[in-house]
């Protein structure tokens, strides 16, 4: 989950295009950060463990200059956080720097093999290995090209790797296997990086590198290759691949702060274009009416994603089966292997990731595809691995997500599932044209509701993480609201550290009610599928419980008891509309308890936005 970038250009210095590079990347890791430059016959390292503005402040880097540099943002795997496991790692001379997001899993025998032949491993990472094996490849006559694709066809594992090396200072060499990899390519230079957010100072025409694909960039051109099976590669040049040129319709500001003071409050006011967006591009579009069918035509379903994408799935189960009466599975995609027996050319898989890079859900796709299931991908990114590999793509228009914690991308997620789950209806026969059209009409209507649940809660939630001084939570639903809970106790979690449960009400009297006792915060998700969550929360309160009721303002309940009551924008009863009324309080929630409790919202300790390793 590291973020890696290297920049070569012909118009002058580079390094600080490398470090604003790193900070668009430090959402994927920030434990330690490092560059390496080319040039004056040498290489210049520096590197140390902490965040990247400190490291600026404190290393130099500021004042260096050079044509050719690769950066680094790590979130440790192999070796702690360390000045010394900081990238980018060298060989035993000190003229090849590597810079590596991955994990190498053969690391173990590697090193004792490496050691054993008299090579000096410095750090605890597996990183610096492939430096090491590169410079075996170079003392025994190979050319770069050759020597890395020798070392390559050692590493089990994944990787994306940028190298440089002192005897050419203007070329980048990369790498990929299993680890996202993009191509910058500009004029007079280019540019190789982990996402598109970072070279887009360089440019917006990108190459997306596929697993097993090598190569090197300089100022002036790009080269890709092939690995074979036996170690080798041929060539790809790239003006035969050009269909793969992608033209980024994100810009530089897109994916800055633009004035807000951190990326998650930026990207949470920006929900309301994103489902806008979203829709808008889904309504109409042949791909979606061709996934509600194959899903119709399928003996089983598999709804397969890991964190908020596997929520934002659970929402789509509902929906298929409420609006089409069709049964789908929804799996936590670390957990795909037990399901895998199940799977045939008769399974149907939908996985949703926003990168598209996701390691755990890639390894289900990939794994149920050799069985023959049908893959429909969700994700935000064209050329994506997910887009590459599912036999139909649909995508969400959220634009650059950097803040780690996902909130525009799983409302546009939410919208474009639920107009799946409308037409897989329509396919099936469930919903009658006259239904299905009026339900189309209700989705047209989320971003405005979005807009004013954003308005209308962001006193209130402000003024609720103030007043909170942390310990447990429960957030109860039943139905849709359970589903929305999950999400809504993973922002408490992962951005403002407090330990929130989600729970079906319904289960709270076998065990959890226990844990009630006076001042415990309980707060109730309703939605208009189960007003019997009232009772849920007149139990709670009975047992002395600070209960707070978060509902749509129409929704009428029976409580009786004392709670608090957060009024949601209406929604007419409409449950399609309940998640984009709801969901906004809890991220706002969310947000406001991190700052003010002195942490920082976009990068909440030990986590990184794309997992991509195992």
């Amino acid at each position: 989950m590291c973020g890696i970038i290297g920049i070569t250009s012909a118009r002058g210095n580079v390094v600080p295009l490398v470090l604003e590079g790193l900070r668009r990347l430090e959402y994927r890791g920030y434990d330690s950060v490092g560059v390496a430059l080319a040039g004056g016959g040498g290489l210049t390292i520096k590197k140390a463990a902490g965040r990247i503005d400190d490291f600026v402040r404190t290393s130099g880097v500021a004042r260096l200059s050079a044509s050719t540099c690769i950066g680094h943002t790590r979130w440790a795997t192999h070796g702690p956080p360390t000045n010394v496991n900081a990238h980018p790692h060298t060989d035993c001379s000190g003229r090849v720097a590597v810079v590596h997001n991955g994990v190498i899993r053969n690391y173990a025998s590697l090193r004792e093999e490496l050691e054993g032949r008299g090579h000096r491993i410095v750090s605890d990472t597996d990183t610096e290995l492939v430096a090491h094996l590169i410079e075996e490849g170079l003392s025994g006559g190979l050319g770069f090209l050759d020597a890395l694709a020798r070392a390559l066809s050692r590493l089990e594992g994944s990787y994306a790797l940028a190298i440089i090396h002192s005897r050419e200072p203007d070329r980048i060499y990369f790498a990929r296997m299993r680890s996202p990899l993009i191509l910058g390519l500009g004029e007079g230079a280019n540019a190789v990086a982990s996402d598109i957010p970072a070279v887009l100072t360089v440019t917006r025409r990108v190459v997306v590198i596929a697993d097993g694909e090598l190569g090197w960039i300089s100022p002036w051109e790009a080269r890709l290759y092939k690995l074979t099976g036996n170690g080798g590669y041929m060539e790809v040049p790239l003006e035969e691949v050009e269909a793969r040129v992608k033209l980024v319709e994100w810009t530089p500001e897109a994916a800055s702060k633009a004035g807000y003071p951190h990326y998650m409050i930026k990207e949470i006011y920006e929900q309301p274009q994103a489902v806008l967006d979203t829709f808008n591009g889904a309504v109409e579009e042949e791909d979606v009416e061709r996934a509600a069918e194959v899903l119709a035509s399928a003996s089983k379903i598999l709804v397969v994603g890991a964190g908020t994408s596997f929520h934002a799935g659970l929402v789509f189960t509902y929906f298929a089966s409420r609006l089409a009466g069709v049964m789908t599975l929804p799996i936590v995609a670390s957990e795909h292997k037990v399901y895998t027996p199940i799977v045939d050319e008769n399974t149907v898989v939908v996985a949703v990731s926003q990168s598209g890079e996701t390691y755990d859900t890639l390894e289900s796709v990939r794994e149920w595809a050799e069985r023959g299931a049908t893959i429909i991908g969700v994700t935000n990114v064209v050329g994506s691995s997910l887009d590459r590999e599912s036999n139909i793509t649909l995508y969400i228009r959220s634009g650059p997500e950097i803040g780690v914690a996902a909130t525009k991308t799983y409302l546009s997620q939410i919208i474009l599932l639920e107009l799946l789950a409308v037409r897989l209806g329509e396919v099936m026969g469930a919903l009658g044209r006259s239904e299905a059209s009026r339900l189309l009409e209700s989705l047209s209507r989320a971003p405005e509701v979005t807009r004013k649940a954003i308005t209308a809660m962001e006193p209130l939630a402000k003024a609720d993480a103030r007043g909170d001084v942390g310990g447990s939570m429960y957030i109860l639903g039943r139905g849709l609201g359970y589903f929305l809970a999950k999400e809504a106790s993973l922002k408490v979690k992962e951005i403002a550290y407090m330990h929130a449960e989600a729970y079906p009400a319904g289960e709270s009297k076998h065990g959890p009610i226990a844990l009630v006792t006076r001042g415990f915060r309980v707060y109730i998700l309703a939605t208009s599928d189960s007003p019997e969550v009232a009772g849920n929360a007149i139990e709670m309160a009975a047992r002395g419980g600070d209960v707070v009721v978060v509902k749509p303002s129409d929704l009428s309940l029976e409580l009786g008891v004392k709670a608090r009551v957060l009024d949601a924008p209406p929604t007419g009863g409409d449950l399609v509309l309940e998640p984009f009324s709801l969901i906004p309080y809890f991220q706002l929630y969310s947000y406001h308890a991190a700052v003010f409790r002195g942490y920082d919202p976009d990068k909440p300790r030990n986590l990184a936005k794309t997992v991509t390793v195992e």
